[in-house]
């Protein structure tokens, strides 16, 4: 695993105007998302193929910090709990990629359909939903799909997709700013499962 509990916790205590910055580029997210939900008047109510079920990694150093600072606010029950089903979890990610498959589990985080981080979840578990857009500087403009709940409505995606490039920039700057005060330059790429598992490390 790429960084500990101890390191994670310097983090915290060195870096906290990031996660406060971290916060505030969460809340753009949200508000851009609702708008452009409503637009579809598309409504998230949860499903049989959950995005909570599916395998997301996540790549940024700040936003394993601010998990982790939702984390330590749970209690310890319910990080015994999360920490065994985490565990579960990269079980089950190491069989498959053994494999070359992808098996749907639940994500650790997630109790009776509720997200027990909801307010700290990463960017990818905010955006995941409607069609979008990000204007990539080499790549020109990139597009995606709405899941297939949001298929099944038949709106066209070009309609009003949701345009990431300015949360994918902010994201990237704060990034950069954290791991320049931190000399940290170890690549992520993990789960929410992985990530609790650095998290009891």
């Amino acid at each position: 695993m790429p960084l500990s509990y101890r390191q994670l916790q310097d983090i915290l205590t060195g870096q906290a105007d990031a996660i406060r910055q971290l916060q505030a580029i969460y809340a753009a997210m949200d508000a851009r998302y609702a708008a452009a939900a409503d637009r579809y008047s598309f409504e998230c109510r949860g499903c049989d193929d959950s995005c909570c079920l599916t395998r997301f990694y996540h790549h940024t150093l700040v936003e394993l910090a601010g998990l982790f600072s939702g984390y330590l606010t749970l209690s310890a029950e319910e990080r015994r709990c999360i920490s065994q089903n985490a565990q579960t979890y990269c079980h089950v990610v190491s069989e498959d990629e053994r494999r070359n498959r992808r098996t749907p589990h639940l994500c650790p985080l997630n109790r009776d359909t509720q997200c027990l981080l909801y307010r700290e979840r990463p960017m990818i578990c905010r955006l995941h939903g409607i069609p979008h857009i990000m204007r990539h500087p080499y790549k020109g403009l990139i597009t995606g799909p709405g899941c297939h709940i949001f298929e099944a409505t038949g709106q066209p995606a070009g309609e009003s997709p949701l345009d990431r490039t300015p949360h994918y920039i902010a994201l990237a700057n704060l990034e950069k700013v954290l791991r320049n005060a931190t000399g940290i330059e170890t690549p992520v790429r993990l789960t929410i499962a992985q990530m609790i598992v650095c998290f009891e490390t």
